[in-house]
């Protein structure tokens, strides 16, 4: 549902199209029935940001691995199903790779049933598994990490591979952009060094004005991440000695003129830091996959 998710389909489909291929992004919760997609965002976006402990009790019932039966994504996931079958056999797609967990839970759905007819491949993008990615109906599972492809492999004995981060190119060389940054950087706060502060593209985080008051403290420049909430951003401005930022479209040069980032949500921030040698620091982590990621 957050931009993380969209951010790997598209750097997916870049590389799929540089090799040949025709890729066709779509949302998966654009093809629920009217209105439900929509509300599912809404709804999970206000209890990121407002509510944390619903979200927490959400994560416990319906995602966190445990014994016994637990619910499952599938009954909602299979109101999609018809819409998604129709895309494939118009577009003749080949395969059909899932980078969200509802949509994971629909193509093992439509697999294990012989409904779709193509391969169905699995990018897990979160640090942490948890039980929504995981479908045995699914061919094949591409994850962050080993430990993640090994928890795969034992939850469902299905093939899991380790690819590493899918992330653009630029973070994995010298960004251009670096420079201006660390002129921005330096003409706000001479000497002082840029530590930047991730709330995600939703600007969700647990009193991130009173981190970045510590950090300005401490002789740093906190760079605070507010993504799309104005709310965030404005009430980050007040704070002395901080640089509030809204939604930043140069991310690589911004990580290469940081000297670390302060992460919650152990999401594509935080992957696209590493791969581009960014020391990340796990704190006050958001409930779920962001505590479970760290």
């Amino acid at each position: 549902m957050g931009a993380g998710h969209d951010t790997v389909a598209a750097e997916l489909a870049r590389r799929a199209g540089r090799y040949g291929h025709e890729p066709y992004v779509v949302d998966v919760l654009t093809l629920l029935p009217a209105g439900l997609g929509t509300g599912l965002r809404s709804w999970y976006q206000a209890v990121v940001r407002h509510a944390p402990w619903v979200y927490a009790g959400v994560y416990g019932a319906f995602l966190r691995g445990a014994p016994g039966s637990r619910p499952s994504g599938v009954p909602l996931a299979r109101l999609a199903g018809d819409r998604l079958l129709g895309l494939v056999d118009r577009l003749g797609a080949d395969a059909v790779v899932s980078v969200f967990h509802l949509a994971a839970q629909l193509t093992g759905h439509l697999r294990a049933r012989g409904r779709l007819r193509v391969p169905s491949a699995v990018y897990l993008v979160d640090f942490a598994v948890h039980r929504q990615w995981l479908h045995p109906g699914n061919d094949r599972y591409l994850c962050l990490t080993d430990a993640a492809a090994g928890e795969v492999r034992r939850s469902l004995g299905t093939a899991a591979v380790a690819t590493g981060p899918v992330v653009a190119p630029e973070f994995l060389a010298p960004a251009p952009g670096g420079d201006r940054w660390r002129e921005r950087f330096a003409r706000h706060s001479p000497g002082r060094p840029p530590v930047l502060l991730s709330a995600g593209a939703w600007g969700a985080a647990s009193r991130p004005d009173g981190t970045a008051a510590l950090l300005a403290g401490a002789g740093y420049l906190p760079v605070v991440l507010c993504g799309r909430n104005r709310r965030l951003l404005d009430g980050v401005r007040r704070v002395p000695g901080v640089l509030a930022l809204d939604w930043v479209e140069d991310m690589p040069g911004l990580l290469s003129a940081a000297h670390a980032l302060l992460d919650n949500a152990a999401g594509q921030t935080a992957v696209q830091a590493l791969a581009a040698g960014l020391p990340v620091i796990g704190y006050r982590p958001l409930p779920g996959h962001g505590l479970e990621g760290v």
